[in-house]
């Protein structure tokens, strides 16, 4: 199967595919088995524009590497989650291509062999409320970044300090973000304050960060559903990757 849409159709203007053998090509392009263990989209990506994202939480070593080998023969770029310094090291010895680990986000990007990075197309901004909230954050950071938009960013500037805000969301206004990711826990107050003083869409992520009840994550939700800032939306908790590739996908459609 080839490694992406685009290249089957490449095939068939050049003469070098027929019509019939990419027909039948296209009725398996959809998913890749890997072992009995996964069933892959491996044109989530193309129908998407949104690079393969693996969670590798749960999943063996072994599993882990098999996936993440497959979709390297259908994407250039594959990011994979929530990834041990075991399963880390395991990547950076076991598939072909250039291997990125960010550890304090436990976010992995690997690279096809020879394949660049996304040409940058618009640019977004990252906030965390506080040091604590940096490791979900830096994941929307590697999300943008692996899917070619820049990023802003500016971390421990929450409603407790609130006078550590204004430089950050002036660099942001300069660089002409098309987003804002607001990461915070606690009361998660943050998203709303920052979704009344700009004008472009804000991306809460609330963070399981905090003291006994509500703690975990679920005051921060609760707070940002709840808040009467406009243009304020909100993931689920610790869904740094979510935010990330939704600011993305502003970025890119606002630059196009």
């Amino acid at each position: 199967m080839d490694r992406s849409l685009e290249e089957l159709l490449a095939e068939v203007a050049a003469g070098r595919l027929a019509a019939a053998d990419a027909v039948d090509r296209l009725r398996r392009f959809g998913y890749s088995a890997v072992g009995d263990y996964a069933r892959l989209d491996v044109s989530r990506a193309a129908r998407k524009g949104v690079p393969e994202v693996v969670y590798a939480e749960g999943k063996s070593t072994e599993q882990l590497l098999g996936i993440v080998a497959r979709f390297l023969d259908h994407s250039p770029l594959v990011l994979c989650s929530r990834v041990s310094a075991e399963q880390a090291a395991a990547l950076a010895d076991g598939v072909p291509g250039a291997v990125d680990h960010d550890e304090r986000s436990r976010v992995v990007v690997v690279r096809r062999p020879g394949v660049p990075p996304v040409a940058e197309r618009g640019a977004v901004g990252v906030l965390a409320a506080g040091t604590s909230d940096l490791g979900v954050a830096g994941e929307a950071v590697a999300m943008c970044r692996a899917m070619g938009v820049a990023v802003v960013s500016a971390f421990d500037v929450g409603v407790a300090g609130l006078h550590r805000l204004a430089t950050p969301l002036d660099e942001m206004r300069a660089a002409g973000v098309a987003a804002i990711v607001v990461a915070a826990g606690m009361e998660g107050a943050l998203p709303s304050v920052v979704a009344g003083l700009v004008e472009v869409p804000v991306i809460g992520l609330p963070t399981s960060t905090g003291y006994g009840l509500g703690g975990r994550g679920e005051a921060a939700l609760l707070g940002m559903l709840q808040s009467c800032s406009p243009g304020l939306v909100v993931v689920n908790i610790d869904n740094g990757i979510g935010a990330g590739a939704t600011a993305a996908l502003i970025a890119r459609r606002a630059a196009s």
